[in-house]
């Protein structure tokens, strides 16, 4: 089964990590081989996963959707699933939208929360903030590839008023990367020609991770998060951290 996604945008532009270039074609998705979405689990971020039947409920969703696209997965699928009938499940989400929309939710708020703090432990210097940002951004899509797979994906389902959480939380993202490189231009310390577009490019670098990554790969979350963060370095022309 291939999945056509066609992005939809709200007039925001490129966020750090959870979006498509503003105007980019429709994109063909093949979902993941069934053997990688056996080994990847459904797990959301943790103390954020409701108890009982509803966070069963939620989990079904995500592994559905990661699968086969908001589109490709329906109501009764999710309750299948579950081992519930969908009657059951609307007692628990009023609709499959509010499905959706609270696990992009969850999952920039995950990006953000881990943004945040990695920024706050970087010190003043502008190498140092980069590097903890893009390093962040890389782990949490090793964290929970199903997540960022439907977070990135999938948003285009919902209407303008629910995506807008989400938004929000990018432009925030997206905000936070761009003073950084500001900084680090105007210091000198990156050689930067176009701020905004190289906060573009490094806000992609980690996007696809999700894609490929789990427990098949030779490679361990801390090496796809070390080589991510030589190459946004590379980037901006600042020199790779010793050791």
């Amino acid at each position: 089964m291939v999945v056509t996604i066609r992005p939809v945008h709200y007039g925001v532009n490129q966020s750090f990590g959870w979006d498509d270039p503003e105007g980019a074609p429709p994109v063909t998705q093949t979902p993941w081989d069934p053997r990688r979405l056996t080994a990847v689990a459904a797990d959301l971020p943790e103390g954020v996963t409701p108890p009982g039947t509803r966070g069963r409920i939620l989990q079904a969703a995500l592994k559905l959707f990661a699968e086969y696209g908001f589109h490709g997965a329906s109501i009764r699928d999710i309750a299948r699933v579950v081992g519930i009938n969908s009657a059951t499940l609307y007692a628990h989400y009023p609709g499959k939208e509010h499905l959706l929309a609270e696990l992009i939710r969850l999952g920039h708020e995950e990006l953000r929360h881990r943004l945040g703090e990695a920024y706050a432990g970087a010190g003043d210097d502008p190498a140092a903030q980069l590097a903890a940002l893009v390093r962040a951004q890389v782990l949490v899509h090793t964290d929970h590839p199903l997540l960022a797979l439907v977070a990135n994906h999938e948003l285009h389902a919902l209407s303008p008023e629910r995506a807008a959480p989400a938004l929000a939380l990018r432009e925030e993202a997206r905000q936070l990367l761009g003073a950084v490189l500001e900084r680090g231009a105007a210091s000198g310390a990156f050689d930067v020609g176009d701020v905004a577009l190289t906060g573009i490019a490094i806000g992609s670098l980690g996007m696809r991770v999700a894609n490929w990554f789990g427990p098949d790969q030779p490679y361990t979350r801390e090496q796809v998060a070390d080589a991510f963060v030589g190459f946004a370095l590379r980037l901006v022309g600042s020199p790779l951290p010793r050791g």
